[in-house]
């Protein structure tokens, strides 16, 4: 298989090219330094490699491994428009070994080999060796057990701060538009390659990987974008998920930035001599792939635990939301520490909240244990030790340790902007039942800590999971207005809990293909419901309601984006039989990736979503959950295909197969083709006649009433209304009133400032927000225009094709809005979203 035979980067395929079948990564020690005054990262990555033997080279694949390894030998791709090399590239042989790691935008000044040799603290030689010291040096570190992991990261620091080989000049490199190559000269092999090498090297203020930009307070800030490029723009790497590795990093910032990483413990920074900055300290020591790696450094602040008095109102009303009797403080209350907290970092200076939080232990976050309560195992069947033994690699393991499994809400902290502190609360108030809810549903939380990080407004997306850390858009926090707070709950609510599941699908499991998305996404999509549910205290037939009226909303979504897509992005698996298979070096294409229509579509959310839904109807919801929590259980720390969960359903439930339910069924009707399966056909009517959908039907009949009864009435011919009764409407019944009142050609100029009035639709969440601006624009509502406008400046994550209906419309002024707002938003715009919409407006 040679899948960079028919590239075509520019349009729709990004290149994986790192040869993983050669050599991996077990380790990087990142020592950066951040310069916001020209906007790049520079330092130094160490690579400690391990060379793959011909046999059993695929051992660290995990499930759904690619039988069969070809010989290994030289790996020399030949360069594509060569971008940066050094002298002496050239020179090298034909015969010599090529080491390929993934990297784009990254200019890079110098490749050396370290000399760990001159470690002293390095495990003793085993008496028995035939390779060098250094190799079986760097062999015994990486080999180490995980109790000693302590241990470990400080010999890998030391190693990294050796010297250069001084045997010999730098390593030969040569860098083309996806790849970094190394060489060493008269090396023919892997095994014969440094087992650890040293590359200087910045990134760009443009690198695809970073996003420099201004927070919500004008204050310049990066943050790592996450894809389509994951993080070869950061640092060079090996991207394909099967080169999973473990990493340390530090970071040094100016003095009053926040640095935060996807680290298993808050840094403590100290002070860089009389330099002004401070240095950050992160680590990781469960292996993970490289595209994990998340980073933010700005000038953000600590969301306090305490509630001002003008959140006092939006705090009640979501207690009462959240099932918590009124007066009475619950555990949801003593779990989020709200009124004893004594951190008062956002009202301290920048410089001083940073030594603040460097000086507090874990105790300090919002936390709590099944002690505290006296609780026992089996209130929560997450705690269960059944004695299922780890299949993955040596780590300290969560899932082993009872401390964790104590643990049912992790500690956590929020930081955003000064000016969105206030409205942040709701986020810090909501984490503690979202998270609770979540272990008990799906059992001892993979990772030991949360940071939660208001964005950008640019963000490209609602949200963001990362180990350790969450990236949310100011788009879900609730408006400052306490009328909607009830309403303001859902959207930020569901998207906390949706990133929350990401924590068990999609990163401790995670695919090991990346055109295999609906394994995370469309499992957190499922998921962010059953736990938003439970984390609502909602009663079996509160939950059962929600549920069918999502559906609907979702299920109306797909169906309209399946109609105005092509087909080939609508397959949930477009690698088909090839799903997971590389090349002969390792290296391998993800298919669409590049696409700029793909980014903004929602099939592999939806359609996954609705395949779990599918999956859970034959069986039940409750014993669908139970199988998760087996899944994870087994599967935990590792990488999987499609099949390897479908084949665990079929065996569990085997009563699927006998009626017809088979792997290639599945494949057939959700995975391999485009279009909707008939199953959802027939859902989809019944969950059209649910209750709550009936309810919203109903409102939609009296205003097409009231619009009709107002049609053709001139201004002198007014009479006094009949009063209507409009019932009081969910979050997600509002969105679905206003998509069907979308779908009447005409409404009389009179519904709409009714309906504004009616609903406070300006002061909604933003999902309401988009549709109201969407019969904005198409009734031409003159009136709510500022309403458009607002929504694309400060909801750019959702705004994108909101510039498509203004400038189809044809309508002058809706034009120049458009084009006003864009030149607002331009500088700030993630750059995909902002070809997009430069393609429709200019």
């Amino acid at each position: 298989m040679d899948p960079d035979g028919d590239l075509n980067p520019d349009k729709d395929d990004l290149p994986l090219r790192a040869n993983t079948k050669h050599v991996l990564v077990r380790h990087y020690v990142l020592d950066l330094v951040v310069a916001f005054d020209r906007k790049v990262i520079g330092g130094t990555v160490v690579l400690f490699l391990e060379p793959r033997s011909a046999v059993g080279a695929e051992d660290d694949a995990g499930p759904g491994a690619v039988e069969g390894e070809p010989s290994v030998g030289s790996s020399r791709p030949t360069p594509d428009n060569v971008i940066q090399s050094s002298p002496w590239w050239g020179t090298t042989s034909s015969n010599d070994f090529t080491l390929v790691l993934d990297c784009c935008d990254l200019d890079v000044s110098k490749v050396e080999e370290v000399d760990v040799s001159s470690v002293a603290s390095m495990p003793p030689l085993p008496s028995e060796s035939g390779h060098s010291p250094v190799d079986v040096l760097l062999q015994n570190l990486t080999s180490m057990p995980s109790s000693q992991w302590e241990r470990r990261n400080q010999l890998y620091l030391q190693c990294s701060r050796a010297a250069g080989d001084q045997n010999g000049s730098s390593l030969h490199f040569c860098r083309d538009r996806w790849s970094l190559q190394v060489r060493k000269k008269m090396v023919a092999s892997p095994q014969e390659f440094p087992r650890a090498i040293r590359i200087y090297y910045e990134t760009k203020p443009a690198g695809g990987s970073v996003r420099w930009t201004e927070d919500q307070d004008n204050r310049v800030c990066v943050y790592t974008a996450g894809s389509p490029i994951n993080n070869r723009a950061l640092f060079p790497c090996q991207e394909p998920p099967v080169a999973m590795s473990t990493w340390q990093a530090t970071v040094r910032a100016p003095g009053e930035c926040m640095v935060l990483m996807s680290g298993e413990e808050q840094a403590r920074p100290t002070e860089d001599g009389d330099k002004g900055l401070l240095i950050w300290n992160y680590y990781v020591t469960m292996p993970m792939p490289a595209s994990t790696f998340t980073l933010a450094v700005g000038y953000w602040h600590r969301v306090a635990a305490d509630i001002p008095p003008t959140l006092e109102d939006v705090a009640r009303d979501g207690t009462a939301r959240l099932g918590c009797a009124p007066g009475r403080q619950t555990e949801t209350e003593l779990v989020s520490g709200f009124g004893s907290s004594t951190d008062l970092t956002a009202k301290v200076s920048p410089l001083q909240a940073g030594r603040d939080h460097a000086s507090r232990t874990d105790s300090t976050f919002c936390s709590s244990s099944l002690e505290d309560d006296g609780l026992t195992v089996t209130d929560y069947p997450g705690m269960v030790d059944d004695g299922i033994p780890c299949s993955h690699g040596d780590y300290p393991c969560r899932f082993t340790q009872r401390s964790a499994r104590s643990q049912r809400v992790i500690p956590h902290r929020v930081f955003g902007p000064v000016c969105l502190l206030q409205k942040a609360q709701t986020v810090l108030k909501l984490l503690p039942p979202c998270l609770h809810a979540a272990y008990t549903i799906l059992g001892v939380h993979p990772f030991p800590r949360l940071d939660v990080l208001i964005v950008p407004a640019g963000f490209s997306s609602l949200g963001m999971a990362s180990p350790h850390i969450i990236f949310l858009s100011q788009s879900v926090l609730n408006t400052e207005f306490p009328g909607s707070a009830v309403n303001g709950l859902s959207l930020c609510g569901s998207r906390i809990c949706h990133e929350i599941a990401h924590s068990w699908f999609g990163l401790v499991i995670g695919a090991r293909d990346w055109t295999e998305e609906w394994i995370s996404e469309g499992f957190a999509t499922y998921l962010e419901d059953i736990i938003w549910a439970q984390a609502q205290q909602l009663s079996s037939q509160g939950t059962a309601d929600q549920s069918e009226l999502k559906a609907l909303l979702r299920w109306r979504r797909l169906s309209d984006e399946l109609k105005n897509s092509e087909e080939a992005l609508q397959i949930l698996r477009p690698n088909m039989d090839t799903t997971g298979q590389v090349s002969e070096s390792g290296s391998s294409t993800v298919k669409h990736a590049l696409n700029p229509d793909k980014a903004f579509m929602q099939v592999h959310y939806l359609k996954g979503y609705f395949l779990l839904r599918f999956l859970a109807s034959h069986v039940g919801e409750q014993e669908f959950i139970n199988l998760f929590r087996a899944f994870v259980k087994k599967y935990h720390g590792q990488l999987i295909l499609s099949q390897d969960f479908l084949r665990m359903v079929l065996i569990t439930f085997p009563d699927m197969e006998r009626k017809g339910l088979t792997l290639d069924t599945i494949y057939a009707d959700w995975l391999d083709q485009p279009g909707i399966p008939k199953w959802l056909y027939e859902s989809s009517a019944v969950w059209s006649q649910a209750r709550l959908a009936g309810e919203v039907k109903a409102e939609v009949a009296k205003w097409i009433l009231f619009s009709r009864s107002r049609q053709g009435k001139g201004r002198k011919r007014k009479r006094k209304e009949p009063k209507v009764n409009y019932k009081e409407a969910t979050a997600e019944q509002l969105v679905m009133l206003l998509e069907l009142l979308l779908e009447e050609e005409e409404l009389s100029a009179a519904l709409m400032p009714a309906l504004q009035r009616t609903y406070d639709l300006q002061n909604q969440d933003a999902e309401v927000r988009h549709r109201w601006c969407e019969l904005v624009v198409k009734h031409s509502f003159a009136q709510a225009y500022r309403d458009v406008e607002h929504f694309l400046v400060n909801d750019q994550a959702m705004g994108v094709y909101l510039y498509g209906e203004l400038m189809v419309q044809e309508d002058p002024e809706q034009q120049a809005l458009a084009r006003r707002c864009l030149s607002l938003v331009q500088p700030e715009m993630d750059p995909s979203a902002r070809r997009v919409v430069e393609e429709m407006v200019l």
